[in-house]
C-alpha cells in the first residue's frame, strides 16, 4: 500500500525507475506512473480488440474503416481520401482496405457525377450491420476496461485527459 492506497504493478515499476536517479529534480515518478498506467491500458484494449477479430475475412482495420465511416463528419459518405485522413493511414493503404471491404460487400464506392475525379464510399446494409454488431462488443470491452470506476470518476478522468488533450492542440 502507498499509504492507504493500494499499490499496483506500475507501482513497483516506478519505484525501480525513480530510483535510478534519486535526488535528479528532472525524474517525475507521477509522469512515469500516469504515461505506463495509460499504455498499459491501451495495450490491453487493443489486445481485447484483435481478440475480438479472429476471422481474417473481417479484420479489426475493417471495422475501423467502417467505423470512420459511419461516424465521420460527412453524411454517412465520404471520399478515401477522407476516411484515410480520419483513420490515420495512407491512402494507399486506405485503398487496400475499401478493396477488402468492396469485395465483402460491406461499402460501395461511386464516382460522384458532378465531379467524375471523385469516388464516394458509403455502407452497404451488411457492412452497417457488421459495424453495429461489432460497435456494441467493442462499447462492452470498454466498460469493462473501466468498469473499477464510477460515473463521477470516469467524468474526472475524462476532465483531466481533455485538460491534457487542450494543452496540446494549442
Amino acid at each position: 500500500m502507498l499509504g492507504d492506497v493500494e499499490r499496483d504493478e506500475v507501482d513497483e515499476h516506478v519505484r525501480r525507475w525513480a530510483s535510478l536517479w534519486e535526488g535528479d529534480p528532472d525524474v517525475a515518478p507521477e509522469i512515469e506512473g500516469a504515461i505506463t498506467r495509460m499504455q498499459f491500458l491501451l495495450r490491453r484494449q487493443k489486445r481485447g480488440d484483435a481478440a475480438a477479430f479472429p476471422d481474417p475475412a473481417f479484420t479489426v482495420e475493417d471495422y475501423k474503416t467502417l467505423h470512420a465511416l459511419m461516424i465521420q463528419p460527412y453524411p454517412i459518405e465520404a471520399t478515401p481520401a477522407q476516411l484515410a485522413e480520419v483513420v490515420k493511414v495512407t491512402r494507399a493503404a486506405m485503398t487496400a482496405r475499401l478493396d477488402r471491404l468492396a469485395r465483402a460487400e460491406l461499402i460501395t464506392r461511386e464516382v460522384e457525377p458532378q465531379d467524375r475525379r471523385r469516388v464516394l464510399v458509403r455502407p452497404t446494409a451488411a457492412g452497417r450491420a457488421a459495424w453495429e454488431q461489432h460497435i456494441h462488443a467493442g462499447m462492452a470491452r470498454d466498460r469493462e476496461l473501466l468498469a473499477a470506476l464510477s460515473l463521477t470518476e470516469l467524468k474526472q478522468l475524462n476532465a483531466l485527459l481533455r485538460k491534457v488533450m487542450l494543452h496540446h492542440e494549442r
